[in-house]
């Protein structure tokens, strides 16, 4: 039977070789994971949005990463063909950008938005 000694140290090179490679996974954040900045950065976005008067705060959905904010969502319009905001001045994508990149720290705002005439 070996002593103590021995079986820690019959142990130690495996333990070595599996904590140099379980070690690097810990400090490499997982494709898909989300930053605390960009988590700060979206809820940030969707206060702005939801404080905004004239967009509807509940049809978009929004995703930051590294100061890109992606806006999804479907708009419906009852006399624009889905295009103007209520007040008919603008578009509502226009004003959702404007409310958007006003927000610090966002870089550049994308869109996956579709258009709905009311009905």
């Amino acid at each position: 039977m070996l002593s103590r000694r021995h079986q820690l140290c019959g142990a130690g090179p495996a333990l070595a070789v599996f904590a140099m490679l379980a070690l690097p996974a810990c400090t490499i954040p997982m494709a898909g994971a989300q930053s605390l900045a960009d988590q700060a950065l979206e809820a940030r976005v969707i206060t702005a949005i939801a404080n905004a008067a004239d967009l509807p705060a509940d049809a978009f959905s929004v995703v930051a990463s590294d100061g890109v904010v992606k806006v999804t969502g479907s708009v419906v319009c009852e006399s624009c063909g889905g295009m103007e905001t209520p007040g008919g001045i603008q578009s509502i994508q226009q004003t959702l950008g404007a409310v958007v990149r006003a927000v610090p720290g966002v870089e550049r705002v994308e869109f996956d938005l579709e258009f709905q005439p009311e009905g």
